[in-house]
């Protein structure tokens, strides 16, 4: 049996808001089945713990929102009551996290929102705003906090906040009794890199920080126990001697720890790059062409054996098989769809 794809889009540029996609589980085909419009700008998506429920941003400014919807028919989302405001602008990241809804909010000053989900997975309140500090030296991109991301770790303890605008990652915990969530440390990485997503390796040690400014991943040692987060290299993300005007988006690891990719808009290609056997370092060993033009989000299907992107200035998602030995992605597919954003999976 099929399984199926949300995308999230940009009804503000012309997007249909959430679509609804059956996926070919022999071809990685996409087919879409149905939209809906009813919340503005669901520009990224995640799924309950369940896969009962999906959650989408509203990115709006100068208030942006959440909202639900069931998923007891998964190829006809329906909305969960009204979407709830986040007390932040452009919300672009969401995640679930303790029974909450956890949102990166872009707009200045940038923050982190955190509602209570109520039963049956709808969100219900707002319950607190932690508002960054600090700037960057880019000071178009810079003058102020831009929450950018927002990701459990694996461990499921702590929250890691990805600031474009501070060059740097927070992590946060939120405490189980009711209080706000806090800041435990706060990592400041190479200034003016403007990092703005974080992935883990499946072995849970490392993580991978893309950053929008300077093409770079870094990687980062990660201590559960400890909540700490520390540098250890960084790797280009263009071929050498590119001098692309380059904004990289999305990181995704291979479930079996060997491959990264980064999409790169601007380049409009997919980085390839291969981790070393400590998952300290990363090489850079090809880019292909993402088959469209600024590709936003990058993610695997849940097979691991297909990437998708959504290529948002073109105007449709491509896919593409990846070969389990080089990890070089081959494109196999193509569906139309404006002004994409983000692709989930059930």
């Amino acid at each position: 049996m099929a399984g199926h794809a949300y995308i999230g889009s940009f009804t503000s540029a012309g997007g249909r808001g959430l679509t609804t996609a059956a996926v070919d589980p022999r071809t990685g085909a996409l087919t879409t089945l149905g939209d809906t419009a009813v919340v503005p700008n669901p520009s990224f998506l995640a799924l309950s713990s369940d896969g009962r429920t999906l959650y989408a941003v509203s990115e709006n400014e100068p208030e942006g929102a959440v909202a639900a919807f069931s998923l007891a028919d998964p190829a006809a989302p329906a909305p969960l009551g009204a979407p709830v405001p986040v007390g932040g602008g452009a919300p672009t990241h969401l995640c679930v996290h303790r029974d909450h809804l956890i949102t990166a909010n872009y707009a200045a000053p940038g923050s982190i929102s955190v509602v209570s989900l109520g039963p049956g997975g709808a969100p219900g309140a707002l319950r607190s705003v932690l508002r960054h500090e600090g700037e960057g030296p880019n000071r178009a991109r810079q003058e102020a906090p831009h929450a950018h991301a927002v990701v459990p770790d694996p461990s499921g303890r702590w929250l890691l906040t990805v600031d474009l605008g501070t060059d740097s990652v927070r992590v946060c915990e939120l405490p189980a009794d009711g209080g706000e969530l806090e800041i435990e440390r706060e990592l400041g990485l190479r200034s003016g890199v403007g990092p703005r997503h974080l992935t883990f390796h499946p072995s849970g040690g490392h993580a991978y920080v893309v950053n929008e400014l300077d093409s770079v991943v870094t990687v980062c040692g990660w201590d559960a126990e400890k909540g700490s987060l520390r540098p250890l290299s960084e790797t280009r993300v263009l071929p050498e001697g590119t001098e692309a005007e380059n904004y990289p988006s999305e990181v995704v690891v291979s479930p079996d720890g060997t491959f990264v990719w980064v999409a790169n808009r601007g380049h409009d290609s997919i980085a390839v790059l291969a981790l070393d056997e400590s998952g300290e370092r990363l090489e850079l060993i090809a880019t292909v062409p993402c088959g469209g033009h600024w590709p936003r989000h990058l993610t695997l299907d849940p097979t691991g054996k297909r990437l998708y992107a959504a290529n948002e200035r073109s105007g449709d998602v491509t896919w593409f098989d990846v070969d389990p030995a080089d990890g070089i992605p081959r494109l196999a597919g193509s569906l139309p769809l404006p002004a994409v954003s983000c692709v989930l999976f059930d």
